[in-house]
């Protein structure tokens, strides 16, 4: 019997002491897990990561479960899904390349694990650059793009596929499925509104998703009842809001009014109301809106901060901040009534966000960085945006939401990301403080998993150095 117990007491200890033989390259241990879609905290957390996926989520420590490349002792941070900024933009022309290609680290210094490119001129690279990403060749965000952009002739953005008939309509959709675009966007600077709501319904009926902006001469519902998934831009929102909108859609038609010029009426015409109706209509058609408020914001008020002194211009090359400048002197011409109408509308825009919210419109979060929109830089941007958000009436928790639930959604992404939890994609921000308390919290960053790799908070201010370094150069 003595022996018999002696043999099981070493039989227990051999159990004790057998070593593990499953392989993870990166376990947290010891963190704060945001829940983001329940706004819960989950203390005491640990994470097995093995080639980008978390394959194990549990209470207790894992360091000794696996054979650890990397161990992680996160220390009571707290740790929650990257961040997606799901409006960017690359271009500016081929001499440009290189400057937009630099941007791409500085998306990860900031806790930016993935990015959605809206269109420009230099979707050739972009669509390299994904690629290039997703197989750890290039350091970036994971990169989902529509590549070049609908629109009519002699459209006023660079890089667009220009469409006149619906056989061109056609064969322009035709090259983007050559392309394998992630989305199709159209926009309205030179496309008549019936072809653009026949570009709507047939990208529909291919089985993409669509965003873009809407014609002014169109309301914004017809728009969404034809099958529009996303609106870029809170300025539509705002013609929406507006009680006289279709009279303002037919004098927009007639050429009574512009753009610029219906701006004014609009924003002296915004009815709660009304509001809510054509926002339930968004809603129950799932059409989202990317407010990018940022950039209005930056315009609005640029008569008081130019933005000279920005530190972030350090880390941009020349030719990008030139393209900046349009924007600029458009703004400087302005008269001071239309100062104090740019400052009222971006306010009153800003201000239908809950009414949105509350309407159950999905609210994805995207900034317009990059070339051609004045101090919108990459990165930094999207917490600028976030604290828009907050500042304006959303609660921290939907403000996280709109920046880790709502762009997975819009690409049918949702399974992939957005949790950290088993199965589920490991693009992870490391924070100090709380974001559920204070949204600005996301900017107090101390580290990022992206690409199956961690950045410390030193990886990352190497990230920022060497942009810098770049763009001196």
């Amino acid at each position: 019997m003595k022996y018999t117990l002696l043999l099981s007491t070493c039989l227990l200890l051999s159990a004790c002491v057998t070593k593990p033989t499953e392989h993870a390259d990166i376990v947290i241990s010891n963190a704060t897990i945001v829940d983001v879609k329940t706004g819960e905290l989950n203390k005491e957390q640990s994470l097995a990561i093995r080639d980008g996926v978390i394959i194990e989520r549990s209470s207790h420590s894992l360091k000794n479960n696996y054979i650890v490349e990397q161990h992680i002792d996160a220390n009571d941070q707290f740790i929650m899904p990257g961040l997606w900024d799901m409006h960017v933009h690359f271009g500016g022309g081929k001499e440009l390349i290189a400057e937009n290609k630099q941007l791409l680290p500085l998306y990860i210094a900031y806790g930016i694990t993935t990015v959605r490119d809206a269109a420009a001129d230099l979707s050739e690279s972009v669509l390299s650059w994904r690629e290039q990403v997703n197989n750890n060749q290039l350091v970036g965000p994971t990169i989902y793009t529509s590549g070049p952009k609908l629109e009519g002739k002699d459209s006023i953005w660079p890089g667009d596929l220009e469409v006149e008939t619906v056989e061109e309509m056609n064969a322009a959709i035709d090259s983007l499925d050559e392309m394998n675009v992630d989305f199709i966007k159209i926009t309205d600077s030179a496309l008549t509104p019936a072809l653009y709501l026949k570009a709507v319904k047939e990208v529909k009926k291919r089985g993409y998703q669509i965003s873009g902006h809407i014609p002014f001469s169109l309301s914004v519902t017809d728009v969404s009842n034809a099958g529009l998934d996303a609106i870029e831009h809170m300025t539509y929102l705002l013609k929406a809001a507006a009680i006289n909108e279709p009279e303002i859609s037919k004098k927009v038609a007639s050429g009574e009014l512009s753009y610029r010029s219906a701006l004014p009426i609009i924003t002296e015409n915004i009815d709660k109301k009304t509001a809510l109706s054509k926002y339930a209509v968004l809603a129950n058609n799932n059409t989202a809106v990317v407010p990018t408020l940022i950039g209005g914001q930056v315009i609005a008020y640029i008569d008081e901060d130019n933005h000279q002194n920005d530190e972030f211009l350090n880390y941009l090359g020349e030719g990008l901040k030139a393209t900046y400048q349009w924007r600029v002197d458009r703004a400087n011409k302005d008269t001071p009534e239309q100062i104090k109408q740019r400052k009222e509308r971006f306010i009153k825009t800003a201000q239908l966000l809950v009414l949105a919210q509350q309407a159950g419109v999905s609210i994805i979060a995207g900034t317009d960085a990059g070339f051609l929109n004045s101090y919108i830089y990459p990165g930094i941007s999207l917490h600028q945006e976030l604290a828009i958000f907050s500042d304006y009436g959303l609660t921290p928790l939907q403000t996280l939401q709109s920046a880790t639930l709502a762009g997975p959604k819009f690409l049918g992404k949702s399974e992939q990301f957005g949790e950290l939890s088993k199965g589920k994609t490991a693009d992870i921000i490391f924070l100090s403080d709380n974001p559920l308390i204070d949204v600005r919290n996301t900017q107090k960053l101390t580290g990022v998993v992206s690409h199956n790799r961690y950045y410390d908070q030193a990886d990352l201010a190497q990230l920022k150095a060497q942009a810098k370094q770049l763009a001196n150069n």
